[in-house]
């Protein structure tokens, strides 16, 4: 029986916190800019931008040090509830693609793509429209990595911050890791990397010649973990912090649209992708929503549910040109259009089971 493998995508927001402040104060834009304490307490650096990371200024930094090391950087104090936002914002995206969503932050997530019908499996492409979807909806900027576990594609998103989107092929996890400083691990802190350095162990080829006994003796129940990654194998599964409530896809136009036949001619395209992703996720809804962005940027949503059946793709056209006549399409341009299916149930199931995956070939990353 072939061995199948998972598509994994890490994505990790590009310095957070900085770049929320510089997109809400675009006077901020291209300085140095350090989020948390200030320069003349006892604070510490929360996050900073890329500019002052050219300075050697670093998040868990002593603010004061950070101000030797550039006294022309601009300090100001974090806004955890817009920052929250702006997560919330691109975890809904995350949602749109991912089967399985694990938060490891408020700006970092492993999604499980491996399910997925969208550009035809790919998980490149998805990342890719994930990315894009971001920069669309916050103006911010993603990394992200890909490969067939989650060790793999966490480092993978590290590799060319910022705005980074690299991939690690399961016949390249191997020698990657092989040549991979220890330093780099996920997993592998200061005081190991320490630890491993005396005993020989400077790279990923190094740790690999070392036996479970040898590394259980030195390292404990930790043993086990080094053991596999040193061979670019982890079976961890991506653990969602919830139960998908949803499934959805929306486009924004390039330019508005104010013919109701071409809106309802999109709005089918998109309607036939999301009941291909409930099949393909054996899920069925018994809710519809429509979302409508008009040029004024006002957004309304209409839906539909039906309590007693579960709704079918033949029921889509009667039901959407009901949802769009209860809205002022036709009236004002739209600038994006979005359909989404939720109250879903599991096809033979009473309810959604948290964690039931359907496993799929691994085609293309």
């Amino acid at each position: 029986m072939t061995s199948i493998q998972r598509k994994i995508i890490h994505i990790d927001m590009d310095a957070f916190f900085a770049s929320v402040e510089q997109r809400d104060q675009p006077e901020l834009k291209g300085k140095p800019v350090i989020v948390g304490g200030q320069p003349n307490s006892r604070g510490v650096v929360a996050a900073c931008s890329y500019e002052a990371r050219q300075f050697g200024i670093h998040s868990a930094m002593p603010s004061s040090h950070a101000y030797r090391l550039c006294s022309h950087a601009i300090f100001v104090p974090p806004r955890f509830e817009a920052y929250k936002e702006v997560s919330k914002i691109i975890h809904e995206i995350f949602w749109r693609y991912a089967t399985e969503v694990e938060p490891l932050s408020l700006d970092e997530a492993y999604l499980d793509v491996s399910h997925s019908n969208e550009y035809e499996g790919s998980a490149t492409r998805i990342a890719q429209a994930i990315k894009r979807d971001i920069k669309t909806e916050t103006q911010l900027i993603a990394s992200a990595g890909v490969s067939y576990n989650k060790f793999l594609a966490k480092i993978a998103s590290d590799m060319d911050k910022p705005n980074g989107l690299y991939v690690i092929r399961p016949e390249q996890g191997e020698s990657f890791v092989s040549s991979l400083p220890i330093g780099k691990f996920y997993g592998v802190g200061p005081v190991t990397e320490t630890k491993m350095n005396k005993m020989g162990i400077k790279t990923g080829h190094d740790l690999r010649s070392k036996s479970t006994i040898e590394l259980t003796k030195h390292f404990g129940k930790s043993a086990e973990y080094f053991y596999h990654i040193a061979r670019g194998i982890d079976h961890r599964p991506v653990r969602s912090s919830r139960t998908r409530k949803s499934l959805g896809k929306e486009t924004t136009f390039t330019s508005d649209i104010r013919d109701k036949a071409l809106l309802t001619e999109k709005l089918d395209q998109l309607t036939q992708k999301v009941f291909a992703n409930l099949d393909s996720q054996q899920f069925m809804a018994k809710t519809i929503t429509l979302k409508i962005k008009f040029a004024n940027f006002k957004t309304v949503t209409r839906s539909y549910t039906d309590t007693k059946n579960h709704i079918q793709l033949s029921q889509m056209p009667t039901l959407l040109a009901d949802l769009i006549s209860r809205t002022d399409v036709g009236q004002q341009g739209v600038r994006l259009v979005g359909i989404s299916a939720s109250s879903l149930q599991k096809i033979g199931l009473e309810a959604i089971e948290p964690g039931q995956q359907n496993q799929l070939e691994f085609d293309s990353i």
